[in-house]
């Protein structure tokens, strides 16, 4: 399994116009004003689940 750090993920989110929202309780919940997306708060977050993050961040860019 691979893995990819959350603050890359952080920063690609920052890039395509995302903010941070609020933090949850396993989770921070992220969005760029009408979507919004939880992302785990791991120090590493599995390839197919920070893949499937920036896509939708990428799909819905501001």
């Amino acid at each position: 399994m691979k893995i990819m750090k959350k603050k890359d993920i952080e920063k690609k989110l920052k890039k395509c116009g995302w903010r941070l929202e609020r933090n949850g309780g396993n989770h921070d919940i992220w969005t760029n004003g009408d979507i919004k997306t939880p992302i785990p708060r791991h120090r590493e977050v599995n390839e197919r689940t920070a893949k499937s993050i920036i896509k939708k961040a990428e799909e819905n860019k501001i």
